[in-house]
């Protein structure tokens, strides 16, 4: 079962993601805004990162470069979701792909499943 790594400041959002993610099959994990996200990576070796651009202290891009810095990280599937639409910065910075917030359930999971599968 694939494991997500949610990196979410909005904890209504967190629980609806993790009850979505859980019906679809996935193992959810959420770490706290205000954690240190690479080493969350780090140890919990997820499949996929689920990560805001704006969390409540911290620059996901900057958590992004960080990631495709870090040898251990550089290849985790990073999906970013942001209200302003910054896909073209996030996918040239590294990201897997970009969700614009409010995404439609569906198009989480299809994004989800596109970037866990195996090529």
């Amino acid at each position: 079962m694939p494991k997500v790594l949610l990196a979410e400041d909005d904890t209504i959002m967190v629980s609806l993601l993790k009850t979505l993610l859980k019906m679809e099959g996935y193992l959810v994990v959420a770490v706290d805004a205000d954690a240190d996200v690479p080493a969350a990576v780090r140890s919990e070796n997820p499949d996929v990162l689920l990560l805001d651009v704006y969390l409540s202290r911290q620059d996901g891009l900057a958590i992004l470069d960080t990631l495709r810095g870090d040898a251990a990280t550089r290849t985790i599937s990073v999906v970013m979701t942001s209200g302003m639409n910054l896909r073209e910065e996030c996918l040239r910075r590294g990201a897997t792909e970009f969700l614009l917030k409010p995404y439609m359930p569906d198009d989480l999971v299809s994004t989800l499943k596109r970037v866990t599968s195996p090529a």
